[in-house]
């Protein structure tokens, strides 16, 4: 899984059992919370996922226009 923002990209990186445990809620939301280890290796940072959760957006933020 690759997490993106205004700053940059993450890959996070789930073993095998951790992406059975949470595979659902990671496809059945476009925000999550995503807890685990750094990696840092050959210039790139990853995420070793060991906990995912739904984060509950009470309101949809509208595009900001920068024109």
């Amino acid at each position: 899984m690759n997490l993106e923002d205004e700053t940059g990209h993450v890959n996070v990186v789930f073993s095998v059992g951790a992406w059975e445990r949470w595979k659902t809620v990671a496809m059945s939301s476009s925000a999550l919370v995503i807890r685990g280890a750094l990696q840092r290796g050959q210039g790139t940072i990853a995420l070793a996922a060991e906990h995912v959760e739904v984060l509950m957006i009470s309101e949809v933020p509208t595009s900001r226009d920068w024109r």
